[in-house]
């Protein structure tokens, strides 16, 4: 770093390789004045930061000062680039949504092409499962049409057979004529008689006679199909309501995860949380880590698979779900994360997959519990705010606003510096300290010591 004569300026640097020689990579603030002194500068970067962001801080505290005038002048270009930056972030995370391939609610975001025509006709063959999994719209549709359907064609036949015996008004029957169906005259009054009789009203007005055998076939038939559609469509709509990815709504995950040490070892850490006071019986827990890999042979794997181990205080099986419980993966040298730093995390590009399963108290079903974590949402150098507490009564409270809340914690630069004893060296946060693993040229005038930070 070089320092000019009127105003003090550092130019840094960050390299893809962590580094352990010491660079400057604090500005501490005491009182109202910035302190560059050297015993404030950390030897090691121990937290994500983005670049240029005090440079843009202390910028934005200096103009603050210039007067009350300008900073209202100023209201309008701001309040202008704040929607731009929403805009930016929004659409920024529907790009994320697009891209990954397990969303945050457990959806996998696949699509098949080319498919042939006869795996198409496999899913009418299973139409159990293609009727449970289809949406519920469709459902609805599906059922109001089978049975207003049915109505429909049934009554069409009853018209037929009343017009083939000669029962229809314009027809004009005999008075000493013998109908089929009585009051059935029109294709109105046909369509009533099927609903009644698919449904079994019975209003007394239309009733069936002994005088055409074909009527009462007839009758037969419809009385099996409504109650096979009624058992079908019940069926169904029972089936969707008691899937056990309804049970899997009630578990949450932490939006976000953390690397920190614990446990004389440096961890990742996940949230996971029961919403429900009944318990997942033999829970299990694992994770995958997806990502694009070439082999030694050059072949280029799209979505090459590496196992993620977790494990929670209790153990890695058989978990008592009854509070919410931090998953834990060691990031030792087996891990696909030892060779992560905390300036190249947010560079890489893989999704990590957790998956819970677990079999349902009440209702004894299966059920799977997913969720993915990108790069950028991975923090290094934080861990998670204690949630469970003990009120006056005695009994246990968690509380679920600090549920994904994080702080700054004392956390190595990789993982070689943590595992190497040279290099193994924590670095304790101070809370009025600015923390930046990657430099520009920051310029401060001679007026910042009346800056506010």
């Amino acid at each position: 770093c070089t320092a000019a004569h009127q105003k003090t300026s550092y130019l840094c640097s960050s390299e893809d390789t962590p580094t352990l020689t010491p660079t400057p990579q604090r500005v501490c603030s005491q009182g109202d004045k910035l302190d560059f002194s050297p015993h404030n500068f950390s030897e090691f970067c121990v937290t994500p930061f983005h670049k240029a962001s005090l440079c843009q801080e202390t910028v934005s505290k200096q103009s603050h000062d210039v007067g009350g005038g300008q900073e209202r002048e100023a209201s309008g270009p701001r309040m202008f680039q704040s929607c731009q930056k929403r805009i930016r972030e929004h659409l920024a995370a529907r790009r994320i949504r697009r891209t990954r391939l397990v969303t945050k609610d457990g959806r996998c975001n696949i699509e098949f092409g080319n498919v042939r025509y006869s795996n198409h006709f496999a899913l009418l063959v299973d139409f159990w499962t293609t009727f449970v999994e289809i949406r519920w719209r469709f459902v609805l549709l599906i059922f109001i049409a089978s049975f207003a359907g049915s109505w429909f064609i049934f009554g069409l036949l009853w018209y037929w057979i009343a017009k083939s015996n000669g029962d229809l008004r314009w027809q004009d029957p005999p008075e000493n004529h013998t109908r089929c169906i009585d009051n059935v005259n029109g294709l109105t009054t046909a369509f009533l008689y099927s609903l009644e009789t698919q449904t079994t009203i019975g209003y007394g007005g239309r009733a069936l006679t002994e005088h055409c055998g074909g009527a009462v076939t007839l009758l037969i038939i419809q009385s099996i199909l409504g109650a096979i559609i009624n058992c079908f469509m019940c069926g169904v709509i029972l089936a969707k309501i008691s899937l056990p990815k309804k049970r899997a709504k009630t578990i949450t995950f932490s939006e976000t995860a953390v690397i920190c040490p614990r446990r004389d070892s440096l961890c990742l850490l996940i949230r996971v949380a029961n919403l429900r006071k009944t318990l997942l019986i033999g829970s299990q827990i694992y994770g995958k880590l997806l990502r694009t890999t070439v082999t030694p042979d050059g072949e280029t794997i799209i979505m090459d698979q590496v196992n993620i181990d977790f494990v929670v205080d209790a153990g890695k099986d058989n978990l008592f779900f009854v509070c919410p419980l931090t998953l834990t993966h060691v990031i030792d040298k087996a891990s696909p994360f030892f060779e992560m730093a905390v300036d190249t995390l947010h560079q890489q590009e893989f999704e990590l997959v957790v998956f819970l399963e677990g079999t349902a108290e009440s209702t004894s079903s299966s059920c799977q519990v997913r969720t993915s974590f990108i790069p950028q949402e991975i923090q290094w150098g934080y861990k998670f705010l204690p949630i469970i507490s003990r009120t006056k009564e005695g009994k246990y409270r968690v509380d679920f606003s600090n549920f994904s809340k994080t702080v700054p914690v004392a956390t190595a630069h990789c993982a070689y510096c943590f595992h190497n004893e040279k290099g193994h060296h924590h670095h304790a946060h101070n809370p009025m300290a600015l923390d930046n693993q990657g430099f520009d040229v920051i310029d401060i005038n001679d007026q910042a010591d009346g800056t506010k930070m």
